[in-house]
């Protein structure tokens, strides 16, 4: 066997994503045969119990077309919402008999992206999937459609699944496609050939990348799916993006699909979230000195570093931290409400202490909750 592939076989905890082309009819339901099939896959790589594994599953906006009588994925978000509603419980229905073939259990959770860039639901969401594993369960996860909003269009779930083999520490990401990986063309050209490995950027940098799945039930395409290989491989994850049809060969370590190498090092903190999965609610515009302290000394932003304030965001809320021209060189979860800040801007902690009390002498963002998102030529 190839060495190139090596951090395939020696992978001990896996996310799988499926997509929901790979689950579905272009219609609409779930195709048990295709459930099962890929169940036999997961279900046959943990039952020496060598290997974990976490699914990271779509379908359940797809599965629940046919039940409401949609004969598409509808446009607007209620629709989205109720169909995801109804399909959710479909599609573990689905997945918790497939896996009792086995007499294994599966696990339903539940993810927004605003959930796990906060620190305490960071934690209680790595518990969760870290205990459901340790009890022999296949934890199933999904984005929460049914109240998301902004993250329902999340990329179908391929950048959830980068963020998720980030949180639970996988040893390795598998994206299951309808595509056997990625192609140097449109793989329906003749001609086009297989990308087998991907050591960084530059190894693609000709390809071009189209933007839409094939059968139209899902939202994501190879775009996202080479963002979300590009996250986890910056994250220290490898990657292998196949076809559904291959996930066996895939799983085995075998040449299959394209293989991304790791192109950075292991991360344990939830900040990989906050600069991939949050939406910013409001920006921060910071003086040179602060930017300078931010982006290159890594401290906690001030209130006298503060120039501007834009935006309706609470305490908690993610926020850009932005230079005087514009560029978001950060994002943070900032301590005050947008409302709040006006006042503070400029001023040192010390003198809002004394005036406004001792809750103000605290940061605006802590950088335990920072994370810098571009260099500073300032």
């Amino acid at each position: 066997m190839s060495g190139a592939r090596q951090g395939v076989t020696e992978a001990r905890r896996i996310v799988v994503k499926v997509g929901s082309s790979s689950l579905t009819t272009a219609s609409g339901g779930l195709d048990a045969d295709r459930v099962d099939a890929l169940v036999d896959v997961l279900a046959k790589a943990r039952s020496g119990g060598e290997k974990e594994i976490v699914l990271v599953s779509s379908g359940a906006i797809a599965a629940g077309l046919a039940p409401l009588g949609l004969a598409r994925r509808p446009k607007d978000l209620a629709r989205q919402q109720a169909a995801a509603s109804v399909g959710q419980g479909l599609l573990v229905a689905r997945y918790t008999a497939s896996f009792a073939r086995y007499g294994v259990r599966v696990g339903q959770v539940l993810l927004t992206s605003d959930d796990t860039s906060r620190r305490a639901h960071y934690r209680n969401a790595y518990r969760t999937l870290d205990q459901l594993i340790t009890m022999g369960a296949v934890p199933v996860v999904n984005e929460n459609d049914t109240v998301a909003t902004d993250e329902i269009r999340f990329g179908d779930n391929d950048r959830l699944a980068a963020l998720v083999a980030h949180l639970v520490r996988a040893d390795l990401l598998v994206l299951l496609s309808d595509v056997d990986g990625l192609y140097d063309g449109d793989p329906s050209t003749p001609g086009a050939s297989r990308v087998d490995e991907v050591h960084g950027p530059g190894d693609i940098a000709h390809v071009s990348i189209g933007s839409a799945g094939k059968a139209g039930v899902g939202t994501g395409g190879m775009v996202t799916k080479v963002e979300a290989a590009r996250i986890a491989a910056a994250a220290g994850i490898p990657v292998v993006l196949t076809s559904a049809s291959h996930a066996a060969d895939a799983l085995a370590g075998r040449d299959t699909g394209t293989y991304f190498h790791r192109t950075g090092r292991r991360s344990a903190d939830r900040l990989l979230w906050l600069a991939h999965a949050s939406t910013p609610q409001g920006a921060l515009t910071l003086d040179d000195g602060a930017v300078r302290a931010v982006v290159e000394r890594r401290t906690s932003l001030l209130p006298a570093g503060i120039a501007g304030v834009e935006g309706e965001f609470s305490a908690g809320d993610p926020v850009e931290l932005r230079d005087t021209a514009g560029l978001a060189v950060a994002r943070g979860l900032v301590n005050y409400d947008a409302k709040e800040i006006p006042q503070l801007l400029g001023r040192s902690t010390h003198d809002l202490a004394k005036e406004l009390g001792p809750a103000y002498e605290r940061e605006v963002v802590h950088r335990d909750d920072l994370v810098v998102l571009h260099p500073w030529n300032g």
